[in-house]
């Protein structure tokens, strides 16, 4: 009874038994009981149960002090209560010196563990995971190398002869840990010599390579595999989004499905969802939703939250809000997500009406959410709401404004035309503006003839950032909106003689399953001409209704509009 509660995770009621029970107990009673207790939270729990140990005779069984001994290791504050079980233990096997030997490292005591574990007379694969695995997690990987090779060739008696060869996970540990290193060249010289390269090891390799951004690599390893299991599809299309080659990890999931091996898991939808996001792949985001619900997949609040992420960015509101409406358990990114979303969506007033909800309803706001809030205040030009919330994230709920807070209340001041006051902003700050604070106010004074507070802002941005292309652009566009060339041919020389190019902005679309690309000043696109036309007539629309009044078009040979490709 007392095990079939614990299995269930019914921890109250598994005591309960065992507090009302008419029998003595036994040494497998104690072993449920004490496996029950992991963390420190059980700590008094734990010193009663072994008061009872000793009371019912079991002081001396080895077995239960290993369990006792264990306890103490995963609970207590500091070794010395497992290290004085260990010392009154009138006998000990090789699991109590190896529960010791975790308890030292458990508490962070590698060298003790070390010295521990080589007067042990006698070892098993056990002993070795534990030491070579710590050392490896904690990024000694010289230490960690010199005992997995004493490992290898270790031989003390003929049944261990094969136990270096034989010991996967301490093989893995070694590759992990190299790979967590950024060590690529020793993570795959242990990846070679392993007799038989099992599905973990292979996907240890492939985790690695991705978090290098050696892509190449990766997929031929994983191309290679004869099994996969979900772990190691997710590892793919993970690797393949992290170095933001999204059509590639869609293109994985694609295969994961055609090949119907492995099922995905929330984590694959997850990852899936995010590349989904980036593309703005609404349809394949859609499919995924019906995918979930046509196989009743629990919607789990990171899931859900992924959803609303994901049809907020591709412009589907209305489906957004239905799963906001439909999740029971809402954190703060939940919230977050779906104030984001209407504020990128132009749902500016109905995203500050979303947070003014949510601290209706008691959910404590983070720093995240009111950089959300306070972008929506900006698109929407809400300057008064702005500053009010600023004024609540300090006062009322005692945040610390990010730089990203007071970026987002310059833009708010300057689009309002309160240059003056965002300059007073800037020179309040509890931190020190960085090259991106003063850009926001320096694109405003051109738009509203500062000429004085431009030449400040351009002295101010290339003290911080001289060589940085996109600022310099900034700069040398905006004298020469004011017929300053002089400054124009200066800024454009000195980043010719620096070698200095801006890098081409990039814009992609999904059609029908494709991911269409393109640059800035693209023309190689096979339905350039049909793109062209289009926005053609866009361009005539914006420049009747005198929304283009103000702009200069690029001319290059072909339309107009092919400088904003």
């Amino acid at each position: 009874m007392i095990e079939c509660f614990l299995q269930k995770n019914c921890k109250k009621d598994a005591f309960f038994v065992y507090n009302s029970r008419r029998v003595s107990p036994n040494n497998f009673t104690f072993t449920f009981l004490f496996k029950s207790c992991q963390s420190y939270d059980d700590f008094d729990t734990g010193r009663e149960l072994h008061a009872q140990v000793v009371k019912s005779g079991f002081g001396g069984h080895v077995f239960v002090q290993n369990t006792v001994l264990d306890f103490y290791s995963k609970c207590s504050e500091n070794v010395g209560c497992a290290l004085k079980v260990f010392e009154e233990m009138a006998e000990r096997d090789v699991v109590s010196w190896n529960s010791m030997v975790c308890a030292y490292m458990n508490h962070g005591e590698m060298k003790l563990a070390i010295e521990l574990f080589k007067s042990m007379e006698e070892r098993n694969t056990v002993s070795w995971n534990l030491v070579i695995s710590g050392l490896a997690k904690r990024g000694d990987m010289e230490s960690a190398r010199l005992l997995f090779e004493e490992m290898i060739t270790w031989n003390v008696a003929v049944k261990n002869a094969k136990l270096g060869l034989d010991n996967e996970v301490a093989w893995n540990a070694m590759i992990s840990g190299y790979m967590r290193n950024g060590d690529v060249k020793n993570a795959r010289l242990i990846f070679d010599r392993m007799p038989v390269k099992s599905v973990v090891s292979c996907t240890a390799m492939i985790s690695g390579y991705a978090k290098v951004g050696d892509v190449g690599e990766m997929n031929s390893l994983f191309n290679s595999m004869p099994v996969k299991n979900v772990i190691t599809w997710n590892a793919m299309i993970a690797g393949f989004f992290h170095n933001h080659k999204f059509d590639q990890a869609l293109e994985v999931f694609h295969r994961m499905l055609t090949y119907g091996e492995c099922k995905p898991d929330e984590t694959t939808l997850l990852s899936v969802l995010s590349a989904c996001t980036h593309l703005g792949a609404h349809e394949l985001g859609k499919w995924i939703q019906s995918y979930i619900q046509k196989r009743d997949i629990e919607i789990s609040t990171p899931l859900g939250n992924a959803l609303i992420d994901m049809f907020a960015k591709c412009g589907d509101l209305e489906s957004a809000m239905s799963m906001f409406n439909q999740m029971r358990k809402k954190c703060i990114i939940t919230w977050t997500s779906m104030v984001a979303g209407l504020a990128f969506n132009g749902q500016c007033k109905e995203a500050l009406a979303l947070f003014d909800e949510m601290c209706a309803e008691r959910m404590q706001p983070d720093d995240v959410i009111f950089i959300a809030v306070l972008s929506a205040c900006t698109h929407g030009g809400l300057v008064e709401e702005g500053k009010r919330v600023f004024s609540q994230m300090v006062k009322q709920f005692n945040i610390v404004p990010r730089i990203e807070h007071y970026g987002c209340m310059i833009d708010l001041l300057s689009r309002a035309r309160k240059l003056e006051e965002a300059f007073t902003l800037i020179t309040s700050m509890s931190m020190k503006p960085n090259a991106v604070i003063w850009a926001t106010l320096l694109g405003s004074c051109k738009l509203y003839g500062q000429r004085e507070m431009l030449e400040v802002l351009t002295k101010k941005i290339l003290e911080l950032e001289p060589s940085n292309p996109a600022y310099l652009m900034l700069i040398s566009n905006l004298n020469a909106s004011i017929g300053q060339w002089e400054d124009v041919l200066s800024v454009r020389a000195a980043m010719k003689k620096a070698g200095i190019e801006k890098v081409p902005g990039s814009s992609s679309i999904q059609v029908e399953n494709i991911v269409h690309e393109f640059l800035v000043k693209d023309t190689k696109h096979e339905n350039r001409m049909e793109i062209f036309e289009t926005l053609d007539s866009l361009y005539d629309q914006l420049k009747t209704n005198g929304i283009m009044e103000k702009r200069d078009c690029v001319h290059l040979g072909m339309p107009k509009y092919a400088g904003f490709i």
